[in-house]
């Protein structure tokens, strides 16, 4: 069966064949085989590729429900994928309260060691403490290597106690426009008119879920993730209900 992502991209070609052989070695030998961590657009064309297919006997999970960065895991027909058998691990890394890291900051001090991207999950930060996910092969190299990230001393540990800091800030978005049309709620989202929106939209500048959308016309649903170039990501929390004067009211969230 052939397949083509909605827009191709480089590195399209060799996830899918990546994504082909995990579910083929997966019946074949009789285990679950896995690919990633994939980023959010990567998992995007994995899904698309798995509906088009027969096989559903699979699993994306990234060592927690709201993970953005996941693995893709392909379990042979007897076996219920289950988030225990992913090759997922978490290490801890804590620090003083007065030092101020980043996200940023502690993925440079990873690939400044030489890792992978595609072998770090994600990375969640708050004052004093990191969670890091990551392939499990690599848990025993980050806890012996990494004793600083910057000039900021850290301490890893295994495993991380929950609750886990948040990924996101949010800024509530919300307001009433004509329908749930992309250029309807882009215009609402970042406060423009419905013109200059459907012009960012013909441009190719705003992405539904990871793919770009031209279509001005398309309808919106709740749940659905909205980057537009220049002006930040919103996710569609509500739509509705209707008002007296027959416009739609919505609320969103801005990724801050």
């Amino acid at each position: 069966m052939s397949f083509s992502p909605k827009q191709q991209m480089p590195g399209d070609a060799v996830l899918l064949a990546k994504i082909k052989d995990a579910v083929a070695l997966s019946q074949q030998r009789g285990y679950a085989h896995f690919v990633g961590f994939l980023d959010e657009r990567a998992a995007a064309v994995s899904r698309q590729y798995m509906e088009s297919t027969y096989f559903k006997n699979y699993m994306l999970w990234g060592g927690f429900a709201e993970a953005e960065r996941v693995v893709f895991g392909a379990f042979p027909d007897f076996l219920e994928p289950s988030p225990e058998a992913f090759p997922i691990s978490a290490v801890t890394a804590s620090f003083r309260q007065c030092d101020l890291l980043s996200h940023r900051d502690f993925l440079g001090a990873f690939l400044g060691i030489g890792l992978k991207r595609e072998s770090i999950g994600d990375i969640l930060v708050e004052q004093g403490r990191a969670i890091v996910f990551c392939r499990e092969e690599l848990k025993p190299f980050l806890l012996s290597q990494i004793v600083k990230v910057g000039r900021v001393g850290v301490k890893l540990s295994e495993g991380a106690k929950k609750p886990l800091p948040h990924a996101h800030a949010y800024q509530e978005v919300n307001g009433v426009v004509a329908s749930a049309r992309l250029d309807c709620l882009t215009a609402a989202m970042i406060g423009m008119s419905r013109e200059k929106a459907a012009a960012m939209i013909a441009a190719g500048a705003v992405e539904i879920n990871h793919f770009v959308q031209i279509s001005s016309s398309k309808e919106l649903q709740e749940g659905d993730l909205l980057s537009i170039h220049g002006k930040g990501r919103y996710q569609i929390t509500r739509l509705g209900p209707v008002t007296k004067k027959g416009r739609l009211s919505f609320v969103g969230k801005k990724y801050v």
